[in-house]
């Protein structure tokens, strides 16, 4: 089957659309919301160009030299498989990842579906919090909607990579622009909304503290999606003739815009209701539902929305999946018994629904043997990932460049390949430590 990437713009939307699903659309506002609007986000996007840059460019890079998903990435490129440790990491980080992605992605759905239904008519925040608790603590039918979720991924990933992956690119990435400008220029017209403007886009550099800096910067990992391996995957299915560097700075662009578009649908109307923006992520789920019943058309605005955060969750969950795809096909590649992708589809969608209903089970209290830590498998999972599997995957990848692969370090001019190296060697992993001592509360 195929394994490459027909044209540049399909790897471009393909790995925009790895980045921008619910980092920026979901996890981007409320981020924005606790830590004061405007500055933050100067920081925000001030990170992603300074220390998310040379990530992208690094793993994209790593791709495109090997040809290969992350499972022999590192090996082909640095002709050891001394390096291979990471390619594991980044199958554990996307495992750890899919526990909650496709969770929160079924929740997506059900909210589509219960929009366009009409169920939210009449509710306010009070209400609308007691039916997110009620749906939260129904194991079955969580169970239902991420396996909806698991079995819309799979289908994509069904066929090969130009005729799967990048050919919905093309179609959803352009969908989810058009939503996000249509719901922002909506939102920006209403009584109220240029409040929400100004505390978007006015810098009030007294709310900036050494927390807030780190956490901009790890918002600005975590939405490029570096340290999982789906860029790397991704760059191995580049044309020969696609220019990393330009392609990872059009790739930011698109996530910075994107993000931005979210906090102009979010805060608008938030501002313009008298709700609180820093109402953390029960902010889509329960704040935004009340904000568009007092709104024209509230079931219209309301499904609209959803059908936008289910684009950005699929978005995410096809490059999610694909990492697991592409590296059990390489992994048995040269075995008695190689897996295809059909083959390899399926046992990855298996394992996605035991994890998923495991973690259910474990979030809902119907398995309470299945914590890790004292947390259950839902909240360990996202720690995990987020506060350690994502920044080791990163800081793995910068080092494995930066120090011992030399044919990897020039690209373009000299002193761009110098600044380049400089980046990877020391300032980059530097702001990843400093990140993940943060992020474990030991900073």
């Amino acid at each position: 089957m195929e394994k490459s990437f027909s044209s540049k713009i399909g790897v471009l939307l393909a790995a925009a659309g790895s980045a921008v699903g619910l980092g920026s659309i979901w996890k981007f506002p409320y981020v924005v919301g606790e830590n004061g609007g405007g500055a933050f986000i100067i920081l925000y996007i001030a990170c992603s160009l300074i220390f998310g840059l040379p990530l992208v460019m690094n793993e994209f890079l790593i791709g495109k030299l090997s040809g290969r998903s992350a499972y022999g990435a590192y090996r082909a490129v640095s002709g050891t498989s001394r390096w291979q440790w990471l390619a594991w990491t980044n199958l554990l980080s996307v495992m750890a990842i899919m526990c909650f992605y496709f969770l929160v992605t079924g929740w997506c759905i059900y909210y589509m579906v219960e929009a366009a239904s009409n169920t939210f008519v009449g509710m306010d925040a009070k209400a609308l919090t007691a039916h997110f608790e009620t749906f939260e603590g129904h194991a079955p039918v969580m169970i239902i909607y991420a396996i909806v979720a698991i079995v819309l991924t799979a289908s994509v990933l069904w066929f090969d990579v130009n005729k799967g992956i990048e050919r919905l690119s093309k179609i959803l990435m352009p969908l989810l622009f058009l939503i996000l400008i249509f719901m922002a220029v909506h939102m920006v017209f209403l009584d109220g909304g240029s409040t929400g403007l100004r505390y978007l886009f006015e810098a009030d550099f007294s709310k900036i503290t050494s927390k807030v800096v780190l956490q901009a910067m790890g918002l600005s990992f975590f939405t490029l999606s570096v340290g999982v391996g789906a860029l790397v995957t991704y760059g191995g299915y580049m044309p020969k003739d696609q220019n990393v560097t330009s392609t990872s700075v059009q790739m930011i662009v698109l996530v910075l815009i994107v993000s931005l578009l979210a906090g102009m649908i979010v805060f608008p109307a938030v501002f313009a209701y008298g709700f609180s923006p820093s109402e953390g992520p029960e902010l889509t789920f329960v704040t935004l539902p009340a904000v568009f019943q007092h709104m024209i058309s509230p079931t219209v605005t309301c499904t609209i929305f959803f059908a936008l955060m289910c684009v950005a969750a699929i978005t995410s969950t096809i490059s999610m999946m694909e990492v697991m795809v592409a590296f059990f096909c390489d992994a048995t590649a040269n075995t008695k018994k190689p897996l295809n992708r059909h083959q390899t589809v399926i046992v990855v969608s298996v394992i996605q629904v035991i994890t998923n209903t495991l973690c259910i089970l474990s979030m809902t209290g119907h398995a309470d043997w299945l914590t890790v830590m004292g947390l259950n498998l839902f909240d360990s999972a996202n720690a995990f990932s987020t506060n350690f599997l994502i920044p080791v995957g990163a800081l793995g990848a910068a080092l494995f460049t930066g120090w011992f692969v030399p044919k990897a370090r020039y690209q373009g001019s000299r002193w761009g390949s110098f600044l380049y190296l400089v980046m990877l060697r020391w300032l980059v992993p530097i702001a990843i430590v400093i990140v993940f001592l943060e992020s474990v509360n030991i900073i």
